[in-house]
């Protein structure tokens, strides 16, 4: 087994609300939940995709159960969403575009998970 040395700040733990004794079993589903996806190299396309942005920024404010389930990506991002799963049904993406609504997909699904664990009263599994 190997050993890895991670220092969070406390500030940040504490807005998550992690229990020490559960970061190992957090790091090790973000790790194979990583591993399971095809790699790609994250582009500055990808970065700029504004549900990255808009996820990001939720999920590092610390939020509460209730701000999880209330969570919706603001109008715009909807509205391109839309734009791109139209797109995607007459096949006629081009490769960033593909890459963005995967990323949104992905976004989704974590949500769905955060929202899931939250309903159970357990932010991260034992």
């Amino acid at each position: 087994m190997t050993t890895v040395t991670l220092e969070v700040p406390d500030d940040l733990a504490v807005k998550f609300k992690i229990d020490p004794a559960r970061l190992p079993a957090l790091i090790r589903e973000v790790l194979e939940a990583r591993l399971t996806r095809p790699t790609t190299t994250s582009t500055s396309a990808e970065r700029s995709i504004p549900v990255h942005h808009e996820m990001l920024e939720f999920l590092t404010s610390g939020p509460t159960p209730e701000q999880l389930f209330d969570f919706k990506i603001s109008s715009s991002t909807q509205q391109r969403l839309e734009e791109l799963l139209d797109r995607n049904r007459e096949e006629n993406l081009t490769q960033d575009e593909r890459t963005e609504l995967e990323t949104y997909l992905q976004f989704s699904h974590l949500l769905t998970r955060l929202k899931a664990r939250a309903r159970s009263g357990h932010a991260f599994p034992a």
